[in-house]
Formats: structure tokens, C-alpha cells, sequence
């Protein structure tokens, strides 16, 4: 299928066009600013489907949304229905058009128009009142308080926030190009209006704290939950505003005789990830919890495990290597240590079921 996504450098056109344009089962048509009106007539000429998503939401002169929204729409529609091709096409409008503005008001005339050339010709057309959209590429202070805060925060710059309650609804980028591919893969029924789906209410305060929190993060070694919902798309959305630079932060390290350890992430809820290293016939751990638990992984090296029961004094030893991956796991109520019984330095990742709490440790001493 050939798709024609006019508005291509844009953020939203962008992202279609990055995630098209790795799928083979589409051929992406490319319209911009700098393109002309015989360029969109030619692509039209080739399109199978029209995503149209070109408009103008911060012009130097008002008239300007009425021709980057409501003429460019009129223009297009023309061009396709003079082509005898009666294309479907989805377009992305505004939740402003149930506002009284300018930028809605062009908009709204902009779905009228869509709407009358598919009662023409009986082409779908698919209309996204879209709310804030947020994602990478999207530009800091021009459309998106989002990419403003991600921007400045990720920058060392200050953020505003005049009214902590104010409540928005946000759009991840890559969800909202599901909605679009679906569509275009006739998955979606045919209806003029449609959802963007998922999305996420959030007020401006909550918004400012979890940004914020992500980047203290760093240095507190804490992570957000961003495996799910609104964390998972608002930390991408951040993370994507980084410079090269920060790419790399480090982390501390403590060293003695036995060798290193450190602490590279932990959790609100699930613990905390670390590794260590031991020298040769050197013997790590030799204490027990009551409730902690871990899991050790060795990544190089050659390891002998022992544990002893704290109560019964049952004994179990078993050695693993890097060269065959198994986790060894510590359970409450036995003693455990770890011997490197390789000739060379061992590496082990480390998993606890708990951040570590010096006042309340859960670790006492157990000698073998």
C-alpha cells in the first residue's frame, strides 16, 4: 500500500513515516511545507491512502491557519476527487474545535470539508480529534507543555507551572500510530470520528513530579514504574529529550580486598539490581536473612555456593559458571555464601527482593 502522509516532517509525520517505512507492506509518499501543489496532485496520482496530517497550530499571522488548515485541506480534497481515485483518508484535527478559537475554528471547517467529499464519493475519511500528543521529536516550547517540561528538565532549565491542577489528557505517539495502522490495515470500522486510544489524564503538578522524578532517578538509583501506562510513555517521552552527552551517567563504586560491588537500579516495589566481583578463592556473603531474598547470576567465573540451614544446620553446596547461565537463589532461614573457585576474577549479577536499609538490614553473620 501506498500512503501519501502530507505534513511529513512534522512530529506526528514523522513517526508514521519511521514506522512505515519498516514495514514492507507499505510505501510511503512524502508532502511538506516546501512542497508544491503539482508535487501533491503527482502523489495523489500514486496514493492508495492519504494520512493528512499537515496544519498549522503557531502561524506568524492568523490567516495562516485558515490556508495551512482549512485551504490545504480544501486543495486536497479537490485534487483527489478531480483524480477519480476516491481515497480514504485520515486526518488528525483538534480537541480546540469544541473551543472558540481561530486554530479550532480552521479546523472544524477542515472536517466539514472532509466530510462532504466522503458523502461525495463514498471514501471513508477518519477524523482524530486529537488532544496533547507527546513522543520523541515532538518540539519543545512551540505546541507541547509535555516536550517543554521533558526539554528543560532533561537540560537543567526551569520549568513553569502556573496552575498545578490543571488537567490534561495525553496521546502517546507510537499508540496513536496504532490507531492510524489499523485503520489502514481495515482492522478499524468505518466511522467518521475516532478515539485515540489509549490516553492518559494527568494534571499539570503530576506531570512536573514524575519528570522531575526521573531525572533525580540518576542519582538516587530509584526508578518510576515505567513499564506501564502513563509512566512507561512519559518516561520515553523524557528520556528521548536527552543530548548525547547524557547518555552515560556513572555510578559509585566500592572496592576492598574482596574485590568490588555496585548498585546500578532500584525499584519502588520489586528491589534492587547490583553486581560484584571477587578474586580468586575469595568467599563473599556468610550471613542470612529472615525475609530478604536474592538471586545471583554468574556472569564470568567459576563459583561454589553453600548454604546451611540457620536452624536444622542442613547443608547444600552447588557450583555454576558463566559458561552455563543459572540463578542461584537465597531463601530465608539459610545461610549462604559464595567461594570464586576459578583462577580468574568472577563477575556476579545481583537481584534482592528489597532496596537495602542500613537501619534495618536483615542480614546477620553466620559462620560455616
Amino acid at each position: 500500500m501506498k500512503v501519501l502522509i502530507t505534513g511529513a516532517n512534522g512530529f506526528i509525520g514523522k513517526n508514521l513515516a519511521a514506522q512505515l517505512g519498516v514495514n514492507k507492506s507499505y510505501h510511503v509518499l512524502k508532502y511538506g511545507r516546501q512542497s508544491t501543489i503539482d508535487e501533491l496532485r503527482s502523489l495523489v496520482g500514486e496514493a492508495d491512502f492519504i494520512c493528512h496530517l499537515a496544519g498549522v497550530n503557531r502561524p506568524t499571522d492568523v490567516h495562516e491557519f485558515i490556508e495551512g488548515n482549512t485551504e490545504l485541506t480544501r486543495t486536497l480534497c479537490e485534487i483527489v476527487e478531480s483524480s477519480g481515485r476516491h481515497l480514504p483518508i485520515i486526518f488528525t484535527s483538534s480537541v480546540h474545535v469544541e473551543r472558540k478559537n481561530l486554530y479550532g475554528d480552521s479546523k472544524l471547517a477542515a472536517e466539514k470539508i472532509l466530510v462532504d467529499y466522503s458523502e461525495k464519493t463514498n471514501a471513508p475519511v477518519y477524523i482524530f480529534r486529537l488532544p496533547h500528543v507527546i513522543g520523541k521529536w515532538c518540539l519543545p516550547n512551540y505546541n507541547s507543555v509535555v516536550a517543554t517540561f521533558c526539554y528543560n528538565v532533561a537540560n537543567n532549565l526551569p520549568i513553569q507551572v502556573d496552575d498545578p491542577t490543571f488537567r490534561l489528557n495525553l496521546v502517546y505517539i507510537d499508540d496513536l500510530i496504532s490507531n492510524f495502522i489499523d485503520i489502514m490495515a481495515g482492522e478499524t470500522k468505518n466511522k467518521t470520528y475516532c478515539e485515540a486510544h489509549p490516553s492518559y489524564p494527568v494534571s499539570v503538578g503530576e506531570l512536573a513530579d514524575l519528570i522531575r522524578a526521573f531525572k533525580s532517578g540518576r542519582q538516587t538509583l530509584i526508578s518510576e514504574r515505567v513499564g506501564t501506562g502513563l509512566t512507561r510513555v512519559l518516561h520515553s517521552t523524557y528520556i528521548s529529550y536527552l543530548s548525547p552527552a547524557d547518555f552515560v551517567y556513572p555510578l559509585l563504586k566500592f572496592e576492598d580486598p574482596r574485590g568490588l560491588f555496585v548498585e546500578m537500579l532500584k525499584t519502588k516495589d520489586s528491589g534492587q539490581f547490583s553486581f560484584f566481583t571477587a578474586h580468586p578463592a575469595v568467599t563473599r556473603g556468610g550471613h542470612y536473612h529472615h525475609s530478604k531474598t536474592e538471586k545471583f547470576l554468574v556472569l564470568k567465573g567459576k563459583a561454589k555456593f553453600r548454604f546451611r540451614h540457620i536452624l536444622t544446620n542442613e547443608y547444600f553446596e552447588t557450583f555454576t559458571s558463566g559458561d552455563k547461565p543459572e540463578v542461584v537463589e537465597t531463601i530465608p532461614g539459610w545461610a549462604h555464601d559464595i567461594t570464586n573457585v576459578g583462577e580468574d576474577e568472577m563477575y556476579v549479577m545481583l537481584w534482592a527482593n528489597e532496596i537495602f536499609d542500613k537501619e534495618h538490614p536483615d542480614t546477620y553473620t553466620f559462620a560455616f
